[in-house]
């Protein structure tokens, strides 16, 4: 059975990008093998520097991903802060980490470009990043195209460590790469993001997603004017949530006419509530079980630390400590 492994950073409430993008193939990928889903809490710490927010975002995390199926009979889920000795095992992957490869990696580039100030743990991100993947022996670690190079920069460090200390010290993981799947718009038609502020949170009271959807940005068309259903951010949702035949309709309500943006933002909004109906249910039957997600923390801390000593005690006996 493969061993896999997936991570989520606390940086902010989940939304309709993080569920589609992350929390659905990872729920799907528990039926498949023995999955490990950490809170990327210490990834978090590069740009969120209040305690209380991480803290309460990790929380919220545990709390969304249980609600929308993560069984922990299945997975393991757990604080990646709960499992320090992925820090020393960072440190030990550091000393044989290239410069030149870190220099290479999109992500620190990607981050400084959005404003973030540059720092060490920025910087060496991607370590730390192996670091995760490695210290649980893991098979497969499912990402998205643009997240590939992850993966192969720790392959790369696993391959430097094995030739350096010893034949089949770290298990080369296999990136499983995700259907493509469209760019999900914000609210301003750009790619949802916590950085652009556009979101649709995943869990938000009725009258709040009904007021973010009523404010999805649109053009003048006016009513009575034949629309475009390609270039809509609306219809791009819609097709995430409604039925295919529900889909068919509103393409040819936009193309006829006669039919506002209003109207249409509220069929979406209807699709978006109706869909998260089961898991918002379950999310209010967690919540009033407070030591539910503190159990289930702490029993995929035990499980996680136990695979991650097994890794680091191999390790740390090849480097001659």
């Amino acid at each position: 059975m493969p061993r896999i492994l997936s991570g989520i950073k606390p940086t902010g409430r989940l939304h309709i990008g993080n569920y589609f993008g992350m929390m659905r193939p990872a729920i799907d990928w528990q039926e498949k093998g023995e999955a490990l889903y950490f809170i990327a809490d210490y990834h978090a710490l590069t740009t969120v520097h209040d305690p209380a927010a991480l803290r309460a975002n990790t929380r919220g995390v545990a709390l969304d991903f249980l609600a929308c199926g993560l069984d922990p009979a299945k997975a393991i889920l757990f604080k990646q802060s709960d499992v320090p000795q992925v820090c020393e095992l960072t440190w030990l992957l550091s000393v044989l980490t290239p410069m030149g490869l870190l220099e290479r990696c999109h992500a620190y580039k990607d981050a400084v470009a959005k404003g973030f100030a540059p720092s060490h743990g920025l910087f060496a991100y991607p370590v730390l990043m192996a670091a995760d993947i490695l210290i649980y022996d893991s098979d497969i670690v499912p990402v998205g195209r643009d997240q590939k190079q992850h993966v192969e920069v720790t392959r790369d460090l696993a391959i430097k460590m094995n030739e350096t200390f010893g034949a089949n010290l770290l298990r080369l993981p296999e990136p499983s790469i995700l259907p493509d799947l469209a760019t999900i718009p914000g609210l301003d038609g750009q790619k949802m993001s916590k950085s652009y502020g556009n979101t649709i949170e995943l869990f938000l009271e009725e009258k709040a997603l009904k007021k973010k959807i009523m404010g999805i940005v649109t053009d003048s068309t006016p009513v009575e004017a034949p629309k475009d259903p390609a270039t809509s951010s609306i219809v791009a949702l819609y097709r995430l949530f409604a039925s295919p035949a529900d889909v068919v309709q509103m393409e040819t309500d936009f193309r006829a006419g006669g039919f506002g943006y209003g109207d249409f933002k509220k069929r979406l909004f209807a699709a978006i509530w109706e869909h998260f109906a089961p898991a918002r249910a379950r999310r209010e039957e967690i919540e009033r079980d407070p030591g539910f997600i503190d159990a289930v923390l702490r029993s995929g801390a035990e499980r996680a630390n136990a695979l991650a000593n097994v890794t680091l005690t191999r390790v740390r006996k090849a480097m001659g400590l």
